[in-house]
């Protein structure tokens, strides 16, 4: 069974920057893809990035030009590089690990103030 853990989130200011991370662990060569996704209050959970194995990635149009999805594979961690943030990036972020099913991390807050 995959496991993830999502850290990193945090309170910054508009046009600040976060680093999120993920560490993947378990049956890992089942994952197909990683995925960023958020959830804001109130709102449905989207997806706002992808990083397939083949290393392929795709972003929501919300956040392109602005947020960098990468990986790691020797430390097993895919990152989510968040850059110019603005008040309407606020949700709980989480990882997903695709595969014949989806494993979801705890999520982690991040908060953009105005």
């Amino acid at each position: 069974q995959v496991h993830v853990v999502e850290s990193g989130g945090g309170l910054v200011q508009t046009g600040g920057s976060l680093r999120l991370s993920c560490a993947a662990s378990g049956s890992i060569f089942s994952i197909n893809a990683m995925g960023w996704y958020r959830q804001a209050p109130g709102k449905q959970r989207e997806l706002v990035a992808a990083i397939t194995s083949g290393g392929s990635t795709n972003y929501a149009d919300s956040v392109k030009g602005r947020f960098t999805i990468s990986r790691d594979n020797a430390k097993e961690t895919v990152y989510l590089q968040m850059n110019s943030l603005k008040p309407e990036d606020t949700a709980v972020y989480y990882c997903a690990a695709l595969g014949i099913s989806t494993r979801w991390g705890q999520g982690t807050q991040v908060t953009v103030s105005s």
